[in-house]
């Protein structure tokens, strides 16, 4: 039988999607079961992921995309992942003021989280807080990650399409390739691109797109490069054009089943790797002490952590993922 929770979020109610959110974030007992009944509900809403440098403009160019599927009679949700604040541990949550003219549209459902010091541009909590948008109905999600660096692409495994944002005037365009963004784009926004130099952004732009195409193995998406100015709605829908074209080259292609494939597997390894160090660090904690007082003693070369490890790890099989 559905539980009470399930059966409202089902229902789209915005309350307690809010407070379950808050649950899974807080990894609250209780919490998993309901998204596992949510779980035969999920898979319908289009998950597009922006991502880019700091500064670039993602929390604007998002705001015009909610804009413009609203114009359209979608239902959208947003997450959008804030840096963890050093001295209260939260969100600071930026975007949510950024994107405050959709505060009060009763078909956005805007969620901030915190990084928690979660590496790869997400929060740990992203992808239940994206399936819960999904199982309330909504028929867009928008990601918004934190702004990405060196191996920060964690996006790519949670969403149908990537939009990698760049801005002129960055120096060298070649870093993009290097951090591993380019990589991952689905689709380019060069964004502010009134600004001095985007022409020459435009041309760099496209010869690391050329040079992506010599090393792939295989024809395939070659992601286009759209040309915007949030804070004056130019371009934003030339870039929802170039996302649904991206959508449904996907569908023709049956690239979309492969991606659905690799993303329930990173999904599926992402939670088991959790249970797993969860059972490790409860049993380490019952067996040795609090992790901070074992790292006191390791520091001290009182302890190994070599042999450590390994004996957890060869007793984790018959204890894994268990909660005191």
């Amino acid at each position: 039988m559905e539980s009470p929770l399930a059966a409202r979020v089902r229902s789209g109610d915005v309350r307690a999607s809010a407070r379950l959110m808050r649950a899974l974030d807080d990894r609250l007992p209780g919490a998993d079961s309901v998204l596992r009944e949510l779980f035969p509900h999920t898979g319908r809403a289009q998950v597009v992921g922006i991502t880019g440098p700091p500064g670039a403009g993602k929390s604007s160019l998002a705001a015009r995309l909610i804009a413009h599927h609203r114009g359209s009679g979608r239902s959208v949700g947003v997450v959008a992942v804030d840096p963890t604040s050093p001295f209260t541990g939260g969100a600071i949550l930026g975007d949510r003021i950024r994107m405050q003219d959709h505060a009060l549209d009763a078909g956005v459902f805007i969620r901030s989280l915190a990084t928690r010091g979660h590496l790869g541009g997400l929060s740990r909590s992203a992808a239940d807080v994206v399936a819960v948008m999904d199982a309330m109905g909504k028929d867009v999600i928008l990601v918004e990650t934190v702004g990405v660096g060196q191996d920060e692409v964690e996006v790519a495994s949670l969403a149908h399409t990537v939009v990698v944002v760049w801005v002129p005037g960055l120096g060298d365009e070649v870093q993009a390739l290097k951090a591993g963004v380019l990589e991952i784009a689905d689709v380019l926004a060069l964004n502010k691109a009134d600004r001095e130099g985007a022409d020459r952004a435009l041309r760099d732009l496209g010869a690391l797109l050329k040079l992506r195409r010599a090393v792939q193995r295989e024809p395939g998406w070659e992601p286009p490069i759209v040309s915007t100015v949030a804070i004056r709605d130019q371009g934003t829908a030339e870039l929802s054009a170039a996302i649904a074209g991206h959508r449904a080259y996907l569908e023709k292609s049956g690239e979309g089943q492969a991606r659905a494939a690799r993303r329930a597997r990173s999904a599926f390894l992402g939670r088991l790797r959790e249970r797993l160090l969860d059972g490790a660090l409860d049993r380490l904690e019952r067996e040795e002490g609090p992790l901070d007082e074992v790292a006191v003693r390791i520091a001290a070369r009182q302890q190994d952590p070599y042999r450590l490890a390994d004996e957890l790890a060869a007793r984790l099989p018959r204890g894994a993922g268990e909660r005191p």
